[in-house]
């Protein structure tokens, strides 16, 4: 898979002057195994949902705090969306050239036709920096929110916010 992973996002930071840290760990598959590693103990580390629109033209990279619940139901109505589903991991592969387990906000960076929208929780705007990957889940990447929402947009990826509730 051609793209952008690990190293070549530290470069691109690097290169962009965009501040950031570096916590390289064992890969995690999931929120849990983020947990047990200590990572989540840093900050907001955010979860990551690739969607799709109910005729499969239209995909989406949900990015929210892990403590929120993202309802796709609600989520397809705030955005103006037909019904939300999971995308294939096929899909995954061809939009985002990455593969379950390291689904990053980052991974919009491999989206060469730009259509992928990007969908951030607006209580992320507030967080003084985020925990994402860096299209490889054996590490972790602390940088600001707007730094990255900067990224997105200019690689020529539209963001849009959306309000999710906390889980109780």
């Amino acid at each position: 898979m051609e793209g952008l992973y690990k190293e070549e996002i530290f470069a691109l930071l690097d290169q962009k002057g965009i501040p950031y840290e570096r916590m390289d760990h064992e890969a995690v598959f999931t929120m849990e195994a983020m947990d047990q590693a200590g990572i989540t103990k840093k900050g907001c580390v955010c979860k990551n949902l690739f969607l799709r629109n109910a005729n499969g033209k239209q995909h989406y990279l949900v990015t929210a705090p892990e403590h929120k619940r993202v309802d796709m139901k609600q989520l397809a109505q705030e955005i103006g969306s037909s019904r939300l589903s999971f995308a294939s991991p096929e899909r995954l592969e061809k939009y985002l050239k990455i593969q379950q387990g390291s689904v990053s906000p980052l991974c919009i960076l491999n989206d060469e036709s730009k259509s992928v929208i990007f969908v951030a929780d607006e209580d992320l705007r507030e967080e003084k920096e985020i925990g994402v990957h860096p299209n490889d889940n054996t590490a972790t990447l602390w940088l600001s929110f707007g730094d990255l929402a900067g990224l997105i947009q200019e690689h020529g990826n539209q963001v849009l916010f959306a309000h999710f509730e906390a889980m109780e």
